[in-house]
């Protein structure tokens, strides 16, 4: 069958935008063909430094036909009304039905529409997938009001082997479909004629771009893998730079250059950065996994000499990259930590929260608070590493290089002769930056690092800035999961409530509310996850909405003993009859206008036997239940509420609750609503869902 190939020729589009770009292109294509109810087998999309292509298989040649139905005026609308929309729908009154809803009749235009040649219809689809085609930013170039993200200089569009009719509008002219292309900028820049998707493919090749990113990017692991085997060497693993450089060449050739001896003294950490950022070169290693002097990179081109004159161009522009790395070097290591810590009032943290000189004030505080929570900490290595944490942000090097905020705070506190706890804390705060990065162990980072998380946290929620749907502009979810991790990592017993309102007394801040909505939106982040774990939400939930839980270790321990007692089958039977006696006592009180929950049961009322045994078991299982859960033997708890199974199944055999006696039925409702009581000391069953 047809098939429908369409590539857009532009300037080179940044590496990030290709995959989402040609992503785009496919999807306002597809939901166009789905409109125009026209059926294709599949579609397959490519995307290069100057290129987004789209290859749909599949097509028909004759649109099928179709009927349209357009909703119109009510019955009894005014006739001028009536008369416009039949003029606009290009129909008479008897080719209207009438239907009805809840407003009224109105008139329906039910028109019969012929197939049309499917690749007129595909001309208007790629015209308007061109022009819809969303960028974060977009340009316009010459003297159109067209706007793309690059300038677009040919758009070839063949269906069924002949290129379309017409062209993309770019108001000062037209540039018209083609069946042409042109290949690699340099080694083959002339024009080339494709019929279909695999022509296209091939000729490409030849022409010097391999078009398939996929192909695109093992060619160059394969490459610079068999490269760095060749010297001895191994290529630092960087999945992000692989997949940025396979979207700025064409054609991928490997080369290596060498790095100055005279700059291997900088942290290894600056050279990497300042080959990755600006020059977007590899990294490689020695055997012991220490820095070579050597890197690699990706040429866009095959050269006569080999490469050697990009070699040479490369490491003489590395060369003046890494001589401003080693200025910044010297010249931040003539002045202290601590001598820059007063610098940081001048840097705003965010306008209603202060300066980020007042946020160390605040963090400092929090942190030696924190630290008689984590065992084994000195809290005067924790003063120094949480004044020192940022101190840092007004250093040179991390003004040039801001990911390297925190690294180099490091290596310049223990030049200074600081310890190394206190250095690595300063390094460690910022962690974990995502839920795969390392999380903090040592004492002291630990500490300084929950108060850099905690103040933000507090301090954003106190001005109304939380985040909102999937816009998180201050990282509150991954602050958020970074607090989870440390103390569940970590096994840290820190009441977080406390925590957040320790934070708050330093802001100046009161408001308990504030408090409770962090602690939901904790148990939210925490539901996330352990989603991995196979924990069900709603036994969060259930422990969650204990009054006062806010020790996420004990929580946790909470939970895993309630999701295995539900998971038995005496828990599976007692949360049915927990239900049971729920739905009885919230039937009976809404009834009699009457509460139950919390009133005293009466035993001397008990004459039923059954009842005398559930009451009597009752006591005991409250008994040992609260022990287990104050010693906190969480599994213990459960096993007592297992032995409620039978007496309860019992009761609910052999006794009425809704006795004719008022006394001894309104006394039943206070033993079925003790039960829940029971539970509800442990676990707020009633949060469990099925």
């Amino acid at each position: 069958m047809p098939e429908l190939l369409i590539e857009l020729l532009s300037e080179e589009i940044p590496a990030g935008l290709q995959v989402p770009g040609a992503d785009n292109l496919r999807r306002l294509v597809v939901e166009a063909l789905e409109a125009a109810e026209i059926e294709f087998a599949d579609a397959k999309t490519h995307g290069a430094s100057r290129r987004l292509v789209l290859a749909i298989d599949g097509l028909p040649t004759v649109q099928a036909d179709r009927t349209i139905e357009r909703k119109g005026p009510r019955t009894d609308a005014p006739e001028k009304a009536i008369q416009g929309f039949l003029g606009a729908a290009g129909v008479s009154l008897d080719d209207c039905e009438t239907r009805e809803d809840k407003k009224g009749t109105f008139y329906v235009a039910v028109i019969e529409q012929k197939g049309q040649p499917v690749k007129d219809v595909l001309a208007e689809i790629v015209c308007d997938a061109v022009d819809k085609l969303p960028w974060p930013k977009s340009m316009r170039w010459a003297a159109s009001r067209f706007r793309w993200v690059r300038p677009l200089h040919n758009v070839l569009a063949i269906f069924d082997g002949a290129p379309l009719a017409g062209g993309i509008d770019l108001d000062k002219g037209e540039l018209a479909f083609t069946d042409q292309t042109y290949g690699h900028r340099f080694l083959s820049p002339a024009a080339i004629t494709v019929k279909d998707h695999a022509d296209y493919v091939a000729k490409l090749e030849q022409a010097f771009v391999a078009i398939d990113r996929d192909r695109r990017r093992s060619t160059i692991a394969d490459a610079l893998a068999e490269t760095a085997q060749a010297l001895g060497l191994s290529v630092r693993n960087d999945p992000a730079l692989l997949e940025e450089v396979s979207g700025l060449v064409e054609w991928p050739v490997v080369l290596t250059g060498d790095i100055d001896p005279d700059f291997m003294e900088l942290p290894a950490e600056v050279l990497t950065t300042s080959m990755r950022k600006h020059q977007k070169y590899f990294a490689l290693e020695q055997s012991d996994g220490a820095l070579a002097a050597k890197f690699a990179f990706v040429a866009n081109m095959v050269a006569d000499d080999g490469g050697a004159a990009i070699v040479a161009g490369n490491q003489r522009v590395l060369r003046a990259r890494l001589a401003d790395a080693r200025h910044f070097w010297d010249q931040d290591r003539k002045k202290t930590l601590q001598s820059r810590v007063p610098e940081l009032s001048n840097i705003v943290f965010h306008a209603k929260l202060g300066s980020v000189g007042d946020k160390i004030d605040r963090m400092t505080a929090l942190a030696i608070e924190i630290a008689t929570h984590v065992p084994e900490t000195d809290k005067d290595r924790v003063r120094s590493a949480a004044r020192l944490a940022k101190a840092d942000l007004v250093t040179g090097m991390v003004g040039e290089f801001p990911d390297l905020q925190g690294t180099m705070g490091q290596y310049y506190a223990l030049a200074e002769g600081e310890s190394a706890e206190v250095a690595a804390a300063i390094a460690e705060h910022y962690s974990p930056a995502g839920p795969t990065d390392k999380c903090p162990s040592a004492p002291t980072s630990i500490a300084v690092a929950m108060a850099d998380k905690i103040d933000t946290l507090v301090g954003f929620w106190s001005i109304d800035e939380k985040p909102t749907g999937s816009k998180d502009p201050y990282a509150l979810r991954r602050a958020a999961l970074g607090v989870i991790r440390m103390v569940l990592e970590n096994r840290l017993r820190l009441p977080l409530r406390n925590a957040f309102a320790s934070a708050g007394g330093l802001l100046g801040v009161d408001d308990a509310s504030i408090y409770d909505d962090l602690m939901s939106f904790i148990a939210d982040r925490l539901k996330v996850h352990l989603r991995d774990e196979g924990i069900a939400h709603d036994h969060i939930e259930a422990i969650f909405a204990l009054s006062g839980e806010d020790d996420l270790v004990r929580l946790l321990e909470r939970v895993r003993a309630l999701a295995a007692f539900v998971e038995s089958e005496d828990g599976a039977n007692l949360l049915t009859a927990y239900r049971r006696a729920a739905n009885i006592v919230r039937a009976e009180q809404k009834k009699d206008d009457e509460v139950y929950a919390g009133a005293a049961y009466d035993s001397k009322l008990g004459e039923n036997g059954v009842e005398t045994a559930l009451w009597t078991t009752l006591e005991g299982v409250e008994a040992n239940a609260g022990a287990s859960v104050e010693a906190e033997q969480f599994a213990d708890a459960m096993s007592s509420l297992a032995q409620l199974r039978a007496p309860v199944d019992e009761f609910f055999d052999d006794v009425t609750v809704n006795d004719d006696d008022a006394d001894i039925r309104r006394n039943r409702l206070r033993l079925l609503a003790h039960i829940q009581q029971v539970m509800d000391n442990v676990a707020d069953f009633s949060k469990i869902e099925g």
